[in-house]
């Protein structure tokens, strides 16, 4: 086949690709991640891949990666085909990829021997080398952290280690799997401004996987795959347009066009595809509509629920704790009260000393000074802490990490084995723990390292459940789950609340934190700045606000509208019917 040298896209001509599994010695396919799929990006773009979990958009890119080769049809890279020896090299030169774990591509021992890693192995000489790395730890934000050891990093820093080794080998290509999922919102722009930057100063072919659609919406293209196939490609207004299409794939529209959407809903109007086409256009259109809504119009806002009590079964109080030797101040004098029966959110920014904290709610830390009671149990005495761990279930960044047993069921029950727990209670709390993680139940007997991610995810959570315990603590419990598997993920934490347990929920994501919180506790280099419930932490300018909010605000202003105060429920459902509501009081627009 000869090379397309003058091609400047990257085309994907009728690819299919199965991973196989090992069945009695015999490679046979397992599942078909693409099929048939054919698309092109142009050189120097900027485009978004979406879709279910499992529909095949990391496959591709580790296609183009050539970490993969397709088992029928051609991927060709800038007119270099990859099933080519000669161009295997070049591509992989020229291209970087991020995935979603930054775990599993930090090698180095410090933060700056990790970004020099790659392009040192491609023979970058000093001073040049030196000139690299310092310029990718600033763009990323980590030039301070840059002689501390990589695996002091916290889950989103490691994120942004990731993201500069990746910038430090100056790519023609760059891929980014997921590799913002773990930030938050402030460092999410941030690198989004520098890669974008980098694209057009350099004409970097920029391409994000991602299941955050208001990050999709910022690319010049989308695509949509859904079952290994190409469902849709166009502007963000040619996609977003497809409301209904979008809906029918487990998807969800970025929150400011579902905002829009209700609307016009309510004016009975319509948006068309140039009202969609920017954040500009969206904002304009949102104002129009929001002149014709009458009040007759506006359906009654539902009930807000809350089963939070009085009673204090968990504190901290003036815990402090430093890593490296003391240099490190993760955790400095906070005290905090943990309510019976709510669900409360630890929000802040990558770095901030979340995962520090909950890690002191089992014991697995104890404090440098300060102390924590569990349920009247002090976490200092080695005598409390097994009892502690019995009613404090903690679930990792990662769950499916956790499992390690040869069936899903001896995993599940591991923890009932090692309590003394009979046998014979064994098949009836494991079923109940399915239950209520939504875990299918025909899996049990299967090996968990067969399961989707989605499974695996929800076996780990099971495996934690099944230990009864009073309060359960999960660390960025959304992390990499498509719109579907993130609204299952939360209705189950809801209904773990309404059944007696207490929550506590670690998250960067201001907009997810909104909506499922009785009360957020925002966190500031190792301080709580404040714990209220949503609507009180998001009234100053020291929190920052969700999305919606901040695109609510915008549209407010655009619309000449004073005193306006969100009353909705951080959901674009509920701020429309708030803001209209609003409006339709009396507001001259």
């Amino acid at each position: 086949m000869p090379h397309l040298t003058d091609d400047k896209r990257i085309r994907a001509d009728k690819v299919s690709f199965s991973y196989k599994s090992d069945e009695e010695n015999e490679a046979v396919p397992q599942r078909k991640a693409l099929d048939g799929i054919s698309l092109q990006i142009e050189k120097g773009s900027y485009t978004a891949v979406v879709g279910p979990n499992g529909s095949g958009k990391s496959t591709l890119a580790k296609l183009i990666d050539i970490l993969e080769e397709p088992d029928e049809g051609r991927i060709v890279v800038f007119g270099r085909d990859t099933s080519s020896e000669d161009a295997f090299w070049d591509i992989r030169r020229k291209c970087s990829i991020i995935f979603q774990n930054p775990d599993n591509q930090i090698v180095g021992t410090t933060v700056e021997e990790d970004v020099a890693f790659g392009p040192e192995n491609l023979g970058v000489p000093l001073p040049e080398l030196r000139e690299r790395v310092d310029q990718a730890l600033k763009d990323a934000g980590l030039y301070e952290l840059r002689t501390r050891q990589s695996s002091a990093l916290s889950g989103g820093q490691k994120q942004k280690l990731a993201i500069a080794g990746a910038i430090a080998m100056h790519p023609d290509i760059l891929i980014m799997d997921e590799s913002t999922a773990m930030l938050d919102p402030r460092s999410r722009k941030e690198v989004l401004d520098i890669v974008e930057a980098m694209r057009i100063r350099d004409n970097l072919t920029l391409i994000t996987i991602t299941h955050d659609m208001t990050e999709a919406a910022r690319a010049g293209k989308i695509l949509v795959i859904k079952d290994g196939k190409l469902a849709l490609e166009g502007t963000c207004g040619q996609v977003f347009s497809q409301k209904n299409t979008i809906e029918e794939m487990s998807l969800v529209l970025p929150v400011e066009y579902s905002f829009a959407y209700k609307l016009a809903d309510m004016s009975k109007g319509t948006l068309t595809e140039e009202d969609l086409s920017g954040k500009e256009n969206l904002r304009n259109a949102c104002v129009r509509e929001l002149k014709k809504i009458r009040r007759e119009d506006i359906p009654a806002k539902p009930p807000s629920m809350s089963k939070a009590e009085d009673e204090v079964i968990l504190s901290a109080e003036d815990l402090t704790y430093s890593y490296d030797g003391g240099k490190t101040l993760a955790l400095d004098h906070v005290t905090l009260d943990v309510r019976k029966g709510e669900i409360l959110v630890i929000a802040g920014r990558t770095g901030c000393g979340k995962t520090t904290l909950i890690t002191h709610f089992n014991g697995i830390i104890k404090p440098s000074s300060g102390k924590v009671t569990v349920l009247g149990m002090d976490s200092r005495d080695k005598k409390n802490v097994m009892k502690i761990r019995q009613k404090v279930g903690l679930v990792f960044q990662y769950p499916e990490y956790q499992l390690f047993d040869e069936t899903v069921f001896k995993d599940i029950s591991y923890g009932l084995k090692k309590a003394g727990v009979p046998e014979s209670e064994f098949e009836q709390r494991v079923h109940e723990a399915c239950r209520k993680t939504g875990f299918r139940e025909e899996f049990l007997y299967k090996s968990p390292f067969e399961l989707s991610g989605g499974q695996q995810r929800r076996a780990a959570i099971a495996g934690v459940l099944v230990m009864e315990p009073e309060i359960l603590v999960m660390d960025e419990p959304g992390a990499g789950l498509d719109p579907k598997g993130r609204t299952a993920m939360f209705n189950m934490i809801k209904a773990l609340r309404d059944s007696g347990t207490t929550v506590i929920i670690v998250s960067h994501n201001m907009d997810d934190s909104a909506i499922v919180a009785d009360r957020i506790c925002y966190m500031k280099a190792g301080r709580i700045v404040k714990i209220a419930p949503p609507s009180e932490v998001f009234e100053g300018d020291d929190v920052p606000k969700p999305y919606i909010t901040e695109f609510v605000n915008e549209v407010a202003d655009l619309a000449g509208i004073e005193g306006y105060k969100s009353e909705g429920d951080f959901t674009p459902e509920g701020e429309a019917l708030a803001l209209a509501a609003f409006c339709a009081g009396g507001v001259s627009l």
